[in-house]
């Protein structure tokens, strides 16, 4: 019989993907899991994988209506809550300029909203037990890619927001970490990417490179779901996390070059931008 460790994790969007590969490692080392799905044929799959530990929640994260529910109903199954990982999300691939006002708002609902009103939710429990919350971000945080604008400035806002509340709350007892991967092969490029509905003949031939640039890494990416998935669980126990973390083999260099191209044009401009103080 495996060893319950004591942990308990609400992990959202754990049909496929970095959140499947994360509540396999935690059940592997005797943790219980909560996990979200989107279908209740999916929950209850996932009920079955380690039935007393693993259930099923059958939710839709991005409705900030049903975090409360989801947060008690995994509580309620597991005892009580000491990690959440705000996994699910997904990527609108539209140029900005065409992308409807519904479109924007259920991107920001999937990848900021969602998770918000979740670690609203969970906080009061995890204050109980000094827990942590994760937050799985992006690489998208750092620097903005053409045709993912608003991807980006949603992983963005959580990175940011995730860095704020860590702030407040790590006075209290709990952290709260933003995970930014480069990339991992999931689904990202499949499932996880949705396509604008909007189309401008000016962004007809990007769209088209921009299609079969995903072609192309999908199964491709170096980032292996099990390995981050052992990091992610090292991580929730560190004892002094930074609120942010970088994530891939080649992440930093990545997020070098795009700090070093901001800071030229802050300095490019800074003799004309720093001349506002009054006389």
């Amino acid at each position: 019989m495996v060893r319950v460790t004591g942990r308990r994790w609400l992990i959202t969007g754990t049909s496929s993907g970095l959140g499947a590969a994360l509540a396999k490692a935690a059940l592997a080392i005797g943790d219980q899991v909560a996990g979200t799905t989107r279908s209740p044929d999916a929950a209850r799959a996932f009920s079955a994988i380690a039935p007393g530990r693993s259930f099923g929640i059958h939710a839709a994260c991005q409705d900030v209506g049903q975090a409360a529910a989801i947060v008690a109903e995994g509580i309620a199954a597991m005892g009580g809550l000491d990690r959440l990982v705000n996994n699910a999300g997904y990527a609108l691939s539209c140029a900005v300029e065409v992308a409807s006002e519904s479109e924007t708002r259920a991107q920001f609902d999937a990848n900021l909203f969602g998770p918000l009103a979740l670690a609203r939710a969970a906080l009061p429990h995890l204050l109980e037990t000094g827990g942590r919350i994760l937050n799985i971000s992006s690489l998208a945080a750092l620097e903005s890619y053409p045709g993912l604008g608003l991807y980006c400035a949603s992983k963005a806002a959580l990175s940011a927001a995730s860095e704020a509340l860590d702030r407040e709350v790590a006075p209290l007892g709990v952290r709260v970490i933003a995970i930014e991967p480069g990339g991992m092969r999931t689904a990202f490029a499949g499932g996880s990417l949705r396509t604008g509905e909007g189309q401008l003949d000016r962004y007809v031939s990007f769209d088209a490179d921009r299609r079969a640039a995903f072609a192309r890494s999908d199964g491709n990416q170096t980032g292996d779901p099990a390995r981050i998935s052992q990091f992610v669980i090292a991580l929730a126990d560190h004892a002094c996390p930074p609120a942010r973390v970088l994530v891939g083999d080649d992440v930093l260099t990545r997020a070098e070059d795009a700090f070093a191209a901001r800071l030229e044009g802050y300095r490019r401009m800074i003799a004309l931008s720093s001349d506002i103080a009054f006389p």
